[in-house]
């Protein structure tokens, strides 16, 4: 890892750690002043929300703009959304911070992952820049909680809440010292194409298919593994163990793909990943105890992990330069009005066909949607 990137990939930590940070607290507190469940669901659900509406235009933005200045705009708005919950912690105020923070990193992360994948030269450096970008995020969903929880636990919501503030301004130390990279060249083509024509290109269409799947099967996952340990009578701390145990094999992945990257073919890799996840899929309702189960979110782990790097890495080969950003955008839309749409989807499904149906009927569209990620061996660099 060269010092510029590592630069960027602590810059990506601290910025998400903010908003995994508020993630945790402000539903925390809003359950404390007794709200319900639901509007806990709705507060939680506003800190996608915001990317799915700016992820596009902060995508064009960093086409035109470069790296710095939408990370320093991000920076600004993280902190000041979580300065308001220090000032004001009520629930409204908490909505407008998950909004904010919420909408700000992903902008961020717009600008990191265009950057980064611009300043590879080739696949295999390509795979190895996202596989470390990836390991933010890991990280981040460690500390923002775990860093947010000792300050409400020792010194209270008000000071979980300035910490909080405080971290986005770490990532601008981070990055304000990395060189800016020289413009794309836009080309009349590009100043009068939109988004819908990149969509329209069949391998950025399967590109899109193939992660919306895989991140499909990280909600499902997620949505599911507590209800199944309930219905089953395990405890609270022993689901939190079998999530746990996929979070931390998810992590331990992208530490592995740097080293190996130059054997891999993000196709391969592809494919592999949605044909492992439906069998998992299919063999997770017939596993019993908690060590099964513990065994099978790690295996799951593992192979959703590998993911994002190689759509990062497939992304920016088979989108021009000029429009990276932009495309960066349109998946993480996609993506978030997922994470948005799909646990609504999820509840309905799982009451008319049961829990274990819905692992198989998700793991059987998984499987059968795999020939999209075959099918992006024959991709192209425009």
């Amino acid at each position: 890892m060269t010092p510029e990137l590592a630069r960027l990939v602590a810059g990506h930590v601290f910025l998400h750690a903010c908003m995994a940070g508020m993630r945790m607290a402000a539903p925390l507190l809003a359950l404390r002043e007794g709200h319900s469940e639901a509007a806990v669901g709705v507060l939680l659900a506003l800190f996608a929300l915001t990317q799915v509406f700016l992820a596009l235009p902060a995508g064009r933005f960093t086409d035109r703009r470069g790296l710095k200045r939408p990370v320093g705009i991000s920076v600004l708005v993280a902190a000041a959304g979580a300065g308001l919950a220090v000032a004001w912690p009520v629930f409204p105020v908490l909505c407008l911070c998950a909004l904010m923070t919420g909408g700000a990193t992903g902008a961020a992360s717009i600008a990191l992952q265009r950057h980064v994948g611009r300043a590879a030269t080739g696949g295999t450096q390509l795979k190895q820049v996202f596989s470390w970008l990836a390991i933010g995020p890991a990280v981040s969903n460690f500390l923002g909680p775990f860093s947010a929880g000792l300050m409400i636990d020792h010194a209270g919501f008000r000071a979980a809440f300035l910490l909080m503030a405080l971290l986005p301004l770490v990532t601008w130390f981070w990055v304000r010292g990395v060189h800016e990279l020289p413009p794309v060249i836009r080309t009349e083509a590009d100043g009068h194409s939109r988004a819908i024509d990149l969509v329209r290109e069949p391998v950025f269409r399967r590109l899109l298919l193939v992660n919306w799947l895989l991140s499909s099967c990280w909600d499902v996952h997620t949505f599911v593994v507590p209800v199944l340990g309930h219905e089953r009578g395990m405890s609270a701390s022993v689901i939190g163990s079998i999530l746990g145990a996929f979070a931390i094999a998810a992590a331990a992945i992208r530490f592995v793909l740097p080293w190996v990257a130059d054997r891999l073919q993000e196709w391969a890799m592809l494919t592999g990943a949605m044909l492992a996840s439906a069998m998992l899929f299919a063999l997770y309702p017939f596993l019993q105890g908690p060590w099964a189960m513990g065994a099978c979110s790690v295996a799951l782990g593992l192979v959703l992990g590998s993911v994002q790097p190689m759509v990062m890495s497939t992304l920016h080969q088979v989108t021009p330069p000029a429009r990276h950003g932009e495309a960066l955008g349109l998946r993480l839309m996609v993506i978030n009005a997922s994470s948005v749409a799909m646990p609504m989807l999820f509840g309905v499904a799982g009451a008319v066909v049961g829990v274990s149906g819905l692992f198989w009927l998700v793991g059987g569209v998984v499987g059968l949607g795999a020939r999209n990620a075959l099918l992006l061996r024959e991709s192209k660099t425009p």
